[in-house]
């Protein structure tokens, strides 16, 4: 589980996160929503060290994330699958050295250890056999699986998702998501998921806290968010035609 306790974060005059607590619970999908300057990516630079909060604090499993030195940070780091918005793969790398990475920077295991790892995490993801292609041979869809299968390849207790599903087609997203919540529930991760797309929200939301002008507005699940009576939640979830035809 993570934890955030009454954080708040200023960049100069400007308040980007104000007095926020939340709890991300294992083994389930967590899901942060909210407009675009809302202060999401903001809460996930937050929760690996990329950004200093001013107040409150972040603990992972009872841990004082923000007390601890770089040091410490670094070692909670390699317990953090990091799922980026487009992918991050490095394109002078084969699938195979890119989910290999991790292994390589942060462990001592031998070459033949790391491959047997990386030959898991890519039949995990139904990519088996794709060892040597390279990302600009992968559709974007292929591109999302061999990014999660790096993610998850060091083992993660964690594993945070910034928009998964940026770019892709509702169908190929939809795959994204059964394989995100899979993982979750399989391998007990704590999953934290940046997201504007309902379809996702309604899918797989176990957890959804919306945030608004960097305060959490709302907290619920997939269940509870077409009901509340919220407006800022409303205009938020109802604000595309197709959207509108539900309500």
């Amino acid at each position: 589980m993570i934890e955030v306790v009454n954080i708040s974060k200023s960049f100069g005059d400007h308040e980007v996160l104000k007095n926020i607590s939340l709890k991300f619970e294992k083994g389930k999908t967590n899901l942060i929503i909210g407009r675009s300057g809302s202060g999401k990516t903001v809460l996930m630079k937050c929760l690996v060290g990329l950004y200093g909060v001013d107040k409150g604090h972040i603990d992972f499993d009872d841990r004082n994330f923000s007390k601890m030195t770089f040091k410490e940070q670094r070692d909670i780091r390699k317990e953090i699958g990091m799922l980026f918005q487009g992918g991050a793969l490095f394109d002078s790398m084969t699938v195979e050295e890119n989910v290999m990475f991790p292994l390589t920077m942060f462990t001592k295991k031998s070459y033949d250890e790391k491959l047997e790892r990386v030959n898991f995490c890519l039949n995990r993801v139904a990519l088996e056999n794709e060892n040597k292609l390279y990302p600009s041979e992968l559709s974007g869809g292929m591109t999302k699986r061999v990014a999660i299968a790096r993610a998850i390849s060091m083992n993660p207790e964690y594993l945070l998702c910034d928009e998964p599903n940026s770019g892709l087609d509702p169908i190929t997203a939809g795959v994204i998501d059964e394989l995100i919540s899979e993982i979750t529930k399989e391998y007990q991760t704590t999953t934290i998921i940046n997201t504007h797309d309902m379809n996702s929200v309604l899918k797989i939301g176990d957890k959804v806290a919306f945030i608004y002008d960097g305060e959490i507005w709302w907290e619920g699940d997939k269940n509870q968010i077409l009901e509340t009576d919220n407006k800022e939640l409303n205009n938020f979830v109802f604000a595309t035609e197709l959207t509108k035809r539900i309500k």
